[in-house]
C-alpha cells in the first residue's frame, strides 16, 4: 500500500462548476432532497462532537453541523470549493485544503467523534488508504458516514464497456452547472466498497439505498420516477472497532 500525493481527479470539471454548484446546492433536487435527508438520517446527536468533513464542497454539511452544536473542521482538495466553504462559513469552521489520499496531518489520532464525508469517495481510487486516516483520527468507536454513487447503477451506466469486477475511471457529462462539464470518478464492485472498510478496522452498521423525497417529484418529476425504482446513490455508516 502506497501514499500518493497527486492531483486527485476531477480537479478540472470542479474548477469550472464550483460557483455553479454553491449556487445550487441548497435546492437542487439531488442534493436537497435525495442525497443529504438519507446522509443526515444516518447521523447522531452531533451536539458537543467533533466532527471532520471530508470533501465538504462549498459548506452546506459544515454549516448544518454547526448550527446543530458541533464542532467543526471541513476539508477540501478543490481551491475554489475551500475558498467558496470560507465565504459561506465564515469564523465558524476552519477550513482546509487537503487531498483524501494523503495524511491528514492536521489531525492528530483519535481526535474526531464523527466524520461526513458526502459524495466525496468516488474520486479516490485507494479506499483502504483513505479509510485507514478516517480510522487513525476517529475516537474510538467513532462513526463514519459516507455517501456515494451507487456501484449497481453505477455499473449499469458503463456496463458496455466496463468490467464489473475492476475498479476503473469513468465519466459522466453534468448539464446543470452553466454550461456542460465533463466529470470523471471512480467506479467499483461492491465488494470493494465493504472490504476495504472492514480491513481498516470498521465494521458496517448501515446501509442505506435512499429513495427521494416527495418534494423531489414537483423539482425533477422524471428523475424522480427513475430514482424511486433504480438506485442512484448509497449511504454507510460505520463504525471504528478496532
Amino acid at each position: 500500500m502506497e501514499r500518493r500525493n497527486k492531483q486527485p481527479v476531477a480537479q478540472k470539471a470542479y474548477n469550472e462548476l464550483a460557483e455553479f454548484y454553491a449556487k445550487l446546492v441548497d435546492t437542487k433536487a439531488h442534493n436537497a432532497y435525495y442525497e443529504r435527508p438519507a446522509m443526515l438520517s444516518l447521523l447522531p446527536e452531533v451536539r458537543g462532537k467533533r466532527v471532520l468533513d471530508a470533501g465538504c464542497g462549498p459548506g452546506v454539511y459544515a454549516e448544518w453541523l454547526v448550527e446543530h452544536g458541533a464542532e467543526v473542521i471541513a476539508v477540501d482538495a478543490n481551491q475554489k470549493m475551500v475558498r467558496l466553504a470560507r465565504r459561506r462559513l465564515g469564523d465558524k469552521v476552519r477550513v482546509l485544503k487537503a487531498n483524501l489520499e494523503a495524511p491528514l496531518n492536521f489531525a492528530k489520532a483519535n481526535y474526531f467523534d464523527i466524520i461526513v464525508a458526502p459524495l466525496v469517495m468516488d474520486y479516490v481510487k485507494d479506499w483502504l488508504v483513505t479509510f485507514m486516516e478516517y480510522h487513525r483520527v476517529l475516537k474510538p468507536s467513532g462513526l463514519l458516514v459516507f455517501s456515494m454513487e451507487h456501484p449497481f447503477g453505477k455499473f449499469y451506466d458503463h456496463r458496455q464497456a466496463s468490467n464489473y469486477f475492476d475498479t476503473e475511471l469513468v465519466e459522466y457529462t453534468w448539464y446543470d452547472f452553466g454550461k456542460p462539464v465533463n466529470v470523471p470518478s471512480y467506479r467499483r464492485p461492491l465488494g470493494q466498497v465493504i472490504n476495504p472498510l472492514i480491513a481498516a478496522g470498521f465494521s458496517v452498521d448501515q446501509i442505506l439505498e435512499p429513495q427521494p423525497m416527495a418534494e423531489f417529484k414537483t423539482a425533477e418529476p422524471k428523475d424522480y420516477e427513475y430514482l424511486m425504482r433504480n438506485p442512484g446513490f448509497m449511504c454507510i455508516r460505520a463504525v471504528k472497532v478496532r
